[in-house]
């Protein structure tokens, strides 16, 4: 029987029956702000509530191996769902791509980068943020795009690594970096960057950002992470994620 079957005939018998439940799910950091609005969105709906773990891909994947209580992964990109496929740690067939991440060189100071990101070649700064690209897709995402930029070796001694993307956009914020590799959902608002400058990175300098959600082992007979997994799929989670910068 497929996914996709068993969803129905779960939101059929929710139909018939109130009930509430607790999901526990693990999130790359990019993508936890807007996990938090579609959680709001989803208990009105279902009742249910999503209980969030934020985190760099890696980690989480390393957290889930460990035993983790993780139900449902929203993974920042699509090797690692699949990875925990074929070691038995999540059900076959669940996987679908719910965002493609979109990367952006980002300054908190106004004007300082270019509509170009010429300022990587010709610009005065100490430091350029990037998450770690060991487990942070964002981060290997900078990386091969200061390869393709013939950027990388000259810049190499500027770089100062965040633990994962959320991090990273903090060191900008806060000014300890003048200017980062960030994911474009933590500045956008209202389908703008909302302060400072920034330059969307053009699409084919990284490999695309596929991020995929997968149902874990652990809630494989547990109706509700199957119903949070098609509300994924949704309207409501579509214009929240479309309206935080994300593509689907």
């Amino acid at each position: 029987m497929s996914i996709r079957i068993i969803v129905l005939i779960l939101l059929m018998l929710s139909s018939f029956a109130p009930w509430a439940d607790t999901i526990q799910v693990a999130v790359a950091a990019n993508f936890a702000p807007v996990l938090e609005k579609i959680a709001l969105e989803f208990k009105k709906e279902t009742g249910h509530k999503v209980v969030i773990s934020s985190g760099a891909t890696g980690k989480l994947y390393t957290q889930i191996v460990n035993g983790a209580p993780f139900e449902v992964f929203l993974s920042a990109d699509a090797r690692t769902p699949a990875k925990l496929i074929s070691e038995h740690l999540a059900v076959g067939g669940s996987e679908f791509t719910y965002a493609v991440g979109k990367l952006v060189l980002w300054s908190s100071i106004p004007d300082f980068v270019d509509a170009n990101g010429q300022v990587l070649k010709h610009g005065v700064f100490t430091h350029l943020a990037i998450a770690n690209p060991k487990t942070a897709p964002y981060g290997t995402a900078a990386i091969e795009t200061l390869k393709h930029l013939d950027a990388l070796k000259p810049l190499e001694h500027r770089l100062v690594q965040g633990e994962n993307i959320a991090q990273t956009h903090q060191f900008v914020a806060s000014g300890n970096a003048e200017l980062g590799f960030v994911a474009l959902s933590l500045v956008i608002e209202s389908g703008a960057v909302s302060k400072g400058s920034a330059w969307i990175v053009p699409e084919n300098l990284y490999t695309p950002i596929r991020q995929n959600a997968v149902l874990l082992n652990t809630a494989k007979d547990k109706r509700s992470a199957y119903v949070f997994l098609e509300f994924m799929k949704g309207a409501v989670a579509e214009k929240l994620i479309k309206a935080s910068g994300y593509t689907q």
